[in-house]
């Protein structure tokens, strides 16, 4: 079906939507409800259950549901009877199937006895999961086209879902999805594995019906506002972010390096890459896990998931890409990381890619050596030069925490054009781990600068590579 439509011009749809949905505001929106009762397998009693998404002002385009049954397709028609409208009044005698924004699946995730929400597909092509003991944050998408280097970014859409009905000793759900946009036709398929992590196994191909400045692929989409490398005045929370860094692990031609990018509300858009040559995984990482770092008893950022891409196959050769736009507040994402392909494909060829994506909360992805736990910038009781900027970087892990306390332990670090290392020092932190105070003279603080920093003992790392990017405006610019 993708192969047939990338084939011929691009049709855009049309909303219908009654112009008394389109009228509604957030609040009335999201009190129409799908009735639990009325969920897909709930009265087999099946491991899994799909509820569905009233369409609305902000999703006004139908999205076609299908269940497959031993081989057999039927189509998921919209019912009035399936919603609770709330305090809203609608004549929906007027109204044809109407059909559905998107879907959302239930599990028994965290209680036998409970189907939580486990995943959510709503949005162009945008979906989130939940691990045990999970709440939502970040989110990823199918695809990205021109979010960067392009006249405008486009967004795909996935336009159909066949949901393969599940046995009734099931642990996985199987979901085929048709996605759909004026440059690209693809067809994917989700095995989503509910756990501890819950994990989903990718399948897609992509056709172009025409060429692209900037293809990303396995998406991630995330929020960062302020936190310990970027603090708020007057905000009494310590961090307000979804995600804190961007993790790649990466083959070059002196081994697999791993490279921990922290991020950043910029005053400006702010684009950079970590190249590849080699894909190992890369992905938005939430690694502050306590409640004391965010003081959010409703948020709970300590609770939101990391997300890492594990590609599965060759990827070839690349770079992951980071987006960061600045943000006044938490309700709007502002990150955006995905894979690009140093070789942009052609119109006409399939591109196959597979990669399991996992959903992971305290059990986060690290380095196998260690890691940073956080970066403070700032000074102390020492005054800074003009232009130069201090951090102060903990490191923990296995190969850190496995050295005698006399091992002398070296702080490597450098810095790209426009700046220059003043000071790289390590000592053993007294609560376990390292920690490096490193200071920097910046040349012109208009000009964007790369800072890179780990331990080393002898010839052997010791933990990841801290890369920072420090915006042109300063790492310590108060944010509105």
């Amino acid at each position: 079906m993708a192969r047939r439509e990338a084939a011929v011009p691009y049709q855009a749809p049309v909303a219908r939507l009654p112009a008394e949905l389109a009228a509604l505001d957030y609040d009335a929106l999201r009190d129409i409800r799908f009735r639990p009762e009325r969920a897909v397998w709930r009265e087999q009693g099946l491991p899994f259950e799909l509820q569905f998404f009233h369409l609305g002002r902000g999703n006004q385009l139908p999205v076609a549901m299908h269940e497959v049954d031993a081989g057999h397709v039927r189509a998921l028609k919209d019912d009035a009877a399936d919603w609770d409208f709330g305090r809203n009044r609608f004549d929906r005698s007027a109204w044809a199937d109407l059909g559905y924004a998107g879907f959302r699946v239930h599990h028994a995730l965290n209680n036998p006895a409970y189907k939580d929400e486990l995943l959510v597909f709503l949005g162009a092509s945008y979906f989130r999961a939940l691990g045990r003991g999970q709440q939502y944050g970040l989110s990823a998408r199918a695809l990205a086209i021109d979010t960067v280097g392009g006249s405008a970014e486009e967004f795909p859409r996935f336009k159909a879902f066949w949901i393969e009905k599940p046995a009734r000793d099931a642990t996985q759900l199987v979901i085929h999805a048709l996605l759909d946009s004026p440059r690209a036709t693809g067809a994917y398929r989700f095995v989503v594995r509910p756990g501890e992590s819950t994990t989903m196994d990718v399948m897609q191909r992509i056709f172009l019906r025409a060429p692209v400045a900037r293809l990303g692929l396995a998406p991630l989409t995330s929020m960062f506002q302020h936190g310990e490398n970027q603090p708020r005045p007057g905000d009494f929370r310590p961090e307000v972010h979804d995600s804190d860094g961007l993790l790649l692990a990466a083959t070059n031609a002196a081994g697999t390096e791993w490279l921990w990018r922290p991020l950043f509300n910029p005053a400006a858009p702010l684009a950079s890459s970590l190249q590849a040559t080699r894909l190992q995984g890369y992905g938005l990482l939430q690694r502050d896990r306590s409640f004391s770092s965010y003081e959010d008893a409703e948020a709970h950022y300590e609770r939101r998931p990391s997300a890492w891409v594990e590609p599965i196959g060759d990827w070839g050769p690349g770079h992951v890409e980071l987006l960061q736009l600045p943000t006044p507040d938490e309700t709007h994402d502002n990150i955006v990381a995905y894979w690009v392909p140093a070789t942009p494909p052609a119109p006409g060829r399939a591109i196959d890619l597979q990669w399991r994506l996992h959903w992971q909360g305290a059990q986060t992805q690290q380095p196998p050596n260690g890691w940073t736990v956080q970066a403070r910038s700032g000074r102390g009781w020492a005054p800074l030069a003009a232009g130069e900027v201090q951090y102060m970087l903990d490191f923990d892990g296995p190969a850190l925490r496995a050295l005698p306390a006399d091992t002398p332990v070296e702080a490597v670090a450098s810095a790209g054009p426009g700046g220059r290392i003043t000071e790289a020092r390590a000592w053993a932190h007294p609560q376990g781990g390292w920690r490096m105070q490193l200071r920097v003279q910046r040349n012109d603080p208009r000009q964007a600068l790369e800072l890179r920093a780990f331990l080393r003992h002898g010839p052997r790392a010791l933990t990841e590579t801290w890369a920072a990017l420090l915006p042109a405006q300063g790492p310590m610019e108060a944010l509105p």
